[in-house]
């Protein structure tokens, strides 16, 4: 991949550990600069160092990608930093609690779908300018299965989810006369910490075993197995670079063969 992205800058969101680490790794393998975006400095910070550790180019922003200021701040930097904006990876997010739809307060419904949607939403809004002045660019929503075929319990989740993908198909329509292509990688299952919460917090409101319901959840894969951080880096990278030139309005499940429905 080395040189996949040379001349690409690239803001990478929710880069402080998991999927957004090693999105910010594997860009910058490829030769993009990049920013590490998250509201966690400690952890972004150790991100950077590892992107530098790899002889990588890499700055962090420590900020609220739901957040407006926050977020015309973070592309000011980025642009400040190298010049330019070419790439935006909208990863930030969190999954919220796994409740009944009639447990689900007004507090989690707009927590999670700001933490989700509207900044996916935001971090467009201020990219896309910087994008033209460029002449083009790329955006990938990470999305998740669970904006697709729903998930119990998850309501808001599942809605911000799915908003991400209606967001990249309207977006590649009215950004495409400005060369920006918008597309999204769908996850499904991905190991590590954040997929153990969601299986005990399925397994307690389904009064099941946390083994059990892994046991469940692995059973709709036809791999059985589970997709990586990794796996997921790889898609976004692919996407981003010019060998999707012609890849736009697009959601790329990678999920080990789940159904999309």
């Amino acid at each position: 991949m080395a040189g996949l992205l040379d001349g690409k800058v690239a803001i990478v969101t929710g880069a402080s550990k998991g999927i957004g680490r090693e999105l910010s790794l594997q860009f910058a393998r490829a030769g993009a600069r990049v920013t590490c975006a998250a509201r966690s400095g400690a952890l972004v910070e150790e991100t950077v160092a590892l992107v530098r550790k790899e002889g990588g180019q890499a700055i962090a922003v420590v900020c609220d990608a739901s957040r407006e200021d926050d977020v015309r701040r973070l592309v000011a930097e980025t642009v400040g930093a190298f010049g330019r904006l070419t790439t935006l990876i909208n990863n930030a997010g969190d999954g919220g609690p796994t409740k009944r739809v009639q447990d689900y307060t007004v507090e989690d419904w707009f927590y999670t779908i700001n933490s989700c949607l509207t900044s996916s939403y935001l971090c467009t809004r201020f990219a896309v300018p910087e994008m033209i002045r460029a002449g083009g660019g790329s955006i990938v929503n990470i999305s998740s299965g669970a904006g697709r075929r729903g998930l119990p319990f998850r309501i808001g989740y599942c809605s911000a989810k799915a908003g991400q993908v209606g967001m990249a198909y309207g977006m590649a329509l009215e950004l495409g006369p400005d060369n920006i292509r918008v597309n999204v990688v769908a996850p499904g299952a991905v190991e590590g910490d954040r997929i153990d919460r969601v299986i005990a917090g399925q397994a307690e409101v389904r009064g099941l075993s946390v083994e059990a319901m892994r046991e469940s959840m692995l059973a709709r894969s036809p791999l059985k197995r589970m997709t990586t951080a990794s796996d997921i880096a790889s898609a976004a990278l692919f996407l981003a670079s010019d060998l999707a030139r012609n890849i736009s309005g697009q959601c790329l499940a990678v999920n080990a063969g789940e159904p999309a429905g």
